[in-house]
């Protein structure tokens, strides 16, 4: 059987998510923070050099990183479902909004959060830039959301299990004012409503509540 190694309030949340999303049976194995660092127990790095999560046992299979671990799980144990395949029409909005969040989103929210933390002038330069930076993708994912339910359009697919984790459980790390983007609003509603949803943020973070504001 599957089995998710998940740290607590990460991005190994999306592994979670889409195996109730495909049904696909997995053990959970929880793992906590560093009560200090809050960074990743040394259990972690036992599994991988790198020592982050997600990573995933499937018999002599370890694999680590958010994105390669969806892929696998969609085409070795979810026979394609929740992706777009070169044949669909909204295939290559997938793979933008798909890429888009560990390519942007959550790198930007990064930034963002070490830059403030560090206590920057509020005119600082970086600062400034950076903070501009997110202003503009998150703009540019408000838009897209305008006139479609989903990223890669009006179906779901694995580009949203994707991105969520950055506009709702990485605002525990870094917040921003939510009010300012009302279709991302709208968005979480639809994605707070999915019983899939509901069920791995049960079992993955102990019934974590879901930031809407």
């Amino acid at each position: 059987m599957l089995t998710i190694h998940h740290l607590g309030k990460s991005q190994s949340e999306r592994i979670v998510w889409l195996c109730e999303e495909l049904d696909v049976p997995y053990e959970l194995k929880i793992h906590d923070r560093d009560s200090m660092t809050m960074l990743s127990p040394p259990a972690l790095r036992e599994l991988h050099p790198l020592g982050a999560a997600p990573v995933i046992c499937d018999g002599d299979l370890v694999l680590a990183e958010s994105a390669a671990i969806v892929e696998y799980i969609i085409n070795i144990h979810g026979e394609g479902r929740l992706a777009l395949g070169p044949n669909h029409k909204n295939y290559t909005d997938y793979l933008y909004w798909f890429h888009f969040s560990n390519g942007n989103l959550q790198p930007v929210f990064g930034r963002n959060m070490m830059l403030t933390r560090a206590n920057l002038a509020p005119d600082n330069a970086i600062l400034l830039s950076t903070q501009g930076r997110l202003t503009r993708v998150l703009t540019l994912l408000n838009d897209r959301l305008e006139n479609n339910d989903y990223l890669a359009g009006q179906e779901f697919t694995a580009a949203d299990i994707m991105s969520v984790f950055s506009l709702t459980t990485m605002r525990y790390f870094f917040h921003w004012d939510l009010s300012l983007y009302g279709n991302i609003l709208k968005y979480l509603k639809r994605i707070s409503d999915r019983p899939a949803y509901q069920r791995a943020m049960r079992k993955a973070d102990f019934n974590m509540p879901l930031l809407l504001t």
